[in-house]
């Protein structure tokens, strides 16, 4: 028997005791702990400290604020919650998947797009590496990569040539006038009942004059007012834009906090605002454009930076579509940002934005035949499905390319090497001529020819016009007459329907030549891919056809889609009686209605040395790069 078994209570006590004071004592030390390490993120100036203790993947997010200095915002801190940096990495939301298809007749999310390009450094082969991307892009705010600060005057004396041309574009011919005239009384009209009807909501619906909202913009508002902004000014309605102006200032709440796309809100929202401040000056526009901005970037955070197609502007919490095949994202999505993050780099003097571009890397990719499917895996950076088209899911991106290497001042040369490689295989495989010598560009599933083309594809007109120029020097007037011959085939889809409007798509097989043959495809809800390739082909050839088939579809809308409270597709545009579909989309005022003005100006109003537009119409310059213009070209990496 051990001799300590006699004295268990002295043991007993002694360590009772022992016990206490070991709990008061590390009590009192982890409290002490506490004081500290909370004193480190919770005083000022502790920046520093801070990246002592976070990770890597721990990043205070980054903001670009108003005043054009890149800040770093405190979790918790109440600007960083106006911001709505909320959701960034690491925090515990329930991800929401969509169910719901993006596109109905009131609205097209993915059924227009357009292209860009892609992170400069992104492959598959990287696509495990997000937290070094992060690192990079963070590291380059950290180190303050900024310009000056941006000049607005030094902008304007840049340009070639004054954006509204010598006097406003006017026309010398009394015909073409008139007829300008009269798109300019289109828009007033349109705007008028939309602001009587339907002011601060998204689009007005004419037949029951009320307001239409939808789910497109994650909460956003006053859609139709936002596009509208740079119509009304080139137009000359200054009361319509001083209206849109200050119901810009007094209620665009950006701190929304639903489901939005990433694309419709880039091409709308950023696209119309960066333009108004382009020809404007307006700092609001600025202020609100790069808030704005700001809450799209969580979308790129996957581990391919191939952003997600839908973002919670006020969590930062993206995915894909859930109708998207296998969570992938859209190619004409996401590479349609490129033309207006460039400008978010440009205005911020902050290459963060220009560094979530995507599109240039995606040529590296191994394709089928030169072809770039619709739908990419965001987690794996592979095609998912080998869907190939110029029309929805597809359109966007190929403008972009092309825009890109003309926005650059013909620096972007991967752009342009991008655009005329796919050009080939475009023509190679898609391009098609039918038995009655309408040339059309058909769709491709899987190596099968699908011979129909959409509304949506009759953009490419005017893109393989712009393009033309800038190709091999013995392919322009190839270039140029395959863009004539699809501007007449699209043309050739609004003449042969009672209305003289154009369905969603037609076809060319089972004998049928550019008309729909579906009940599903008949219908108009105001599109104006066929009238912007109208406007380019003018400009490009000055052949007065095409301002003759822009009239054309000026007493088409006149007679079948006005009615008593504004603008409305129809159902059916075979049809002697036509039915009303009661939406006035936004994309009406800020491209249709523009486009045709713009057929019955002058070249000098707006021209396209200077300007480019973006796929929702908005004009954006053309950077010009040097001390005096612009930042340094090094920072978008063209050289």
């Amino acid at each position: 028997m051990r001799n300590d078994a006699v004295l268990p209570g002295v043991s007993a006590s002694g360590m009772g005791l022992r016990l206490s004071q070991k709990f008061v004592f590390l009590l009192f030390l982890s409290g002490l702990v506490t004081l500290c390490f909370g004193a480190l993120f919770f005083l000022p100036d502790t920046m520093r400290l801070k990246r002592i203790f976070l990770s890597k993947n721990e990043n205070p997010a980054v903001t670009v604020g108003s005043d054009n200095v890149l800040s770093k915002k405190v979790p918790g801190d109440p600007e960083h919650q106006r911001a709505g940096l909320k959701g960034g990495e690491g925090a515990t939301v329930k991800l929401k998947v969509s169910r719901k298809p993006s596109v109905t007749h009131g609205a097209r999310t993915v059924e227009r797009s357009v292209g860009s390009r892609a992170q400069d450094e992104w492959s598959p082969a990287k696509a495990h590496e997000p937290a070094a991307r992060d690192e990079r892009v963070t590291s380059a705010a950290q180190n303050g990569q900024r310009g000056s600060a941006y000049s607005y005057e030094t902008f304007k004396k840049c340009l070639l040539k004054p954006p509204l041309g010598k006097n406003k574009g006017t026309p010398s011919d009394s015909e073409t006038l008139q007829r300008r005239e009269k798109v300019k009384e289109m828009m007033k009209f349109a705007w008028d009942n939309y602001k009587r009807y339907a002011w601060g909501k998204n689009e007005l619906r004419p037949l029951t004059k009320n307001g239409h909202i939808g789910n497109m913009f994650g909460g956003l508002r006053g859609a139709s007012i936002v596009d509208s902004l740079d119509t009304l000014y080139i137009m000359g309605l200054m009361e319509e834009y001083e209206e849109a102006k200050e119901w810009i200032q007094d209620n665009l709440d950006l701190n929304s906090n639903g489901e939005a796309s990433l694309f419709e809100v880039n091409i709308r929202y950023v696209g119309g605002l960066l333009s108004a401040y382009y020809l404007t000056g307006a700092e609001i526009f600025k202020q609100k454009v790069l808030e704005l901005g700001e809450k799209l970037l969580p979308a790129f955070n996957t581990p391919t930076g191939i952003p997600r197609g839908v973002i919670n502007l006020g969590s930062g919490t993206s995915w894909s579509w859930g109708w998207a095949s296998a969570g992938s994202s859209i190619l004409a999505e996401f590479g349609t940002l490129h033309l207006e993050f460039v400008h978010l780099s440009e205005l911020s003097r902050n290459p963060l934005f220009t560094e979530k571009r995507t599109g240039h890397g995606l040529g590296m990719n191994q394709k089928p035949h030169g072809l770039y499917p619709n739908f990419l895996s965001p987690v794996s950076g592979n095609w998912v499905q080998h869907h190939v088209s110029i029309g929805g899911l597809g359109d966007s991106f190929y403008e972009y390319l092309i825009k890109s290497f003309l926005m650059s001042d013909k620096m972007d040369q991967e752009a342009q090497k991008m655009y005329y490689s796919a050009m080939e295989a475009i023509e190679a495989n898609l391009v098609q001529k039918s038995p009655g010598g309408l040339t059309y560009v058909a769709e491709w599933r899987g190596g099968i020819l699908d011979h129909k083309m959409g509304h949506l594809a009759c953009f490419s007109g005017g893109m393989i016009g712009i393009g033309a120029d800038d190709g091999p020097a013995e392919q322009k007037q190839h270039y140029l007459d395959l863009a004539a011959e699809i501007t007449h085939t699209c043309h050739e889809s609004y003449s042969r329907s009672a209305t003289k409007l154009g369905p969603e798509a037609f076809r060319f097989d089972a004998g049928a030549e550019a008309t729909a043959t579906r009940l599903s495809d008949r219908y108009y809800i105001l599109r104006p891919e066929v009238i912007e390739s109208y406007m380019y082909m003018w400009r490009l050839t000055h052949d007065p056809k095409y301002r003759e088939w822009g009239w054309e579809a000026v007493e088409a809308l006149e007679k079948h889609c006005r009615v008593e409270a504004g603008f409305s597709g129809i159902r059916d545009v075979y049809a002697s009686t036509v039915s009303h579909d009661n939406m006035q989309q936004s994309f009406f005022l800020s491209e249709t209605l523009k486009y045709l003005y713009l057929l019955f100006s002058n070249d000098d109003l707006l021209p396209l040395d200077d300007w480019v537009f973006n796929t929702e119409a908005h004009p954006l310059p053309v950077i010009q790069f040097g001390d005096d213009c612009s930042i340094s070209k090094t920072a978008f990496k063209f050289d």
